[in-house]
């Protein structure tokens, strides 16, 4: 615990600056509020609309987690697919990197123009953006598993499930858990940029109106409720990473405790 406080100080200490600055920067050049808000303004306004912000979380959270969990299952089922297939991978990998080339702000409309302005597009936004450092990693953990180990377990007579339920996947949990860190700091984006193009609730929404009123304060308050929310996911994902594969971790830990020591 005392290692973790040591570690975060910095990362404090430097954030505190920051914000004293800024708020003696506001304050000294007396810049308008509609321009450049003080942090002191910012924690007024995240006060005074608590309540209007969390009416418009509770939607993106749920497109968040639901769009998460669409990508993690596509994802599963085409890593797996692109595993057992050399020539799978050839065809379809690159058609994964091409894909990313293209903005999810310029495929979202084609999406609201396809399914409407339900919730259908918006956690297939949220798949979209979050479906390519899952499908990625899993396909780099299932290829590197122990091949030693593999060839030994067929020796032995096992199967492919076998094989694949003993090795490969606990093999693939860190690369699994890695890939869904990465698309949990992606994912309240991606609902949040579904919402932008057509919603009645949602930390868009919510976004976009303190845009069109020129309330810069309220603009901040939604980006520190979308900021938590995205760390919160991500320390969601790494606590049952080292919940569900301890042993990816194991060696962290004990240099960590030999250097406390």
């Amino acid at each position: 615990m005392r290692n973790r406080l040591k570690t975060a100080l910095p990362a404090v200490l430097t954030a505190a600056a920051v914000l004293a600055a800024w708020q003696l920067f506001v304050a000294v050049t007396g810049i308008e509020k509609w321009l450049l808000p003080a942090p002191s303004d910012i924690g007024a306004a995240l006060w005074a609309n608590a309540g209007l912000l969390a009416h418009h979380t509770w939607p993106t959270l749920r497109e968040t987690a639901v769009g998460l969990a669409a990508g993690t299952a596509a994802a599963l089922v085409l890593a797996a697919l692109i595993d057992l297939s050399a020539w799978l991978r050839k065809a379809i990998y690159p058609l994964l990197v091409g894909t990313q080339t293209v903005p999810i702000v310029a495929i979202a409309p084609l999406f609201i123009v396809w399914f409407g302005y339900g919730f259908l597009p918006k956690i297939l936004i949220v798949a979209l953006v979050t479906f390519f450092p899952i499908v990625v990693n899993l396909a780099e953990g299932l290829r590197s598993a122990d091949a030693d180990m593999v060839s030994l377990l067929k020796s032995m007579g096992a199967g492919r499930w076998k094989i694949f339920r003993s090795v490969r996947f606990p093999h693939t949990l860190p690369y699994l858990f890695s890939g869904l860190k990465i698309a949990a700091t992606y994912s309240v984006m991606g609902a949040v940029i579904s919402e932008w193009l057509g919603a009645s609730a949602g930390l868009g929404v919510f976004l976009i109106r303190a845009q069109q009123s020129f309330a810069a304060d309220k603009v901040f308050a939604a980006i520190i409720v979308i900021t938590f929310w995205s760390i919160a996911i991500f320390s969601i994902v790494q606590i049952s990473s080292k919940l569900i594969a301890p042993w990816a971790y194991g060696s962290d830990e004990e240099t960590e405790g030999g250097k406390s020591k």
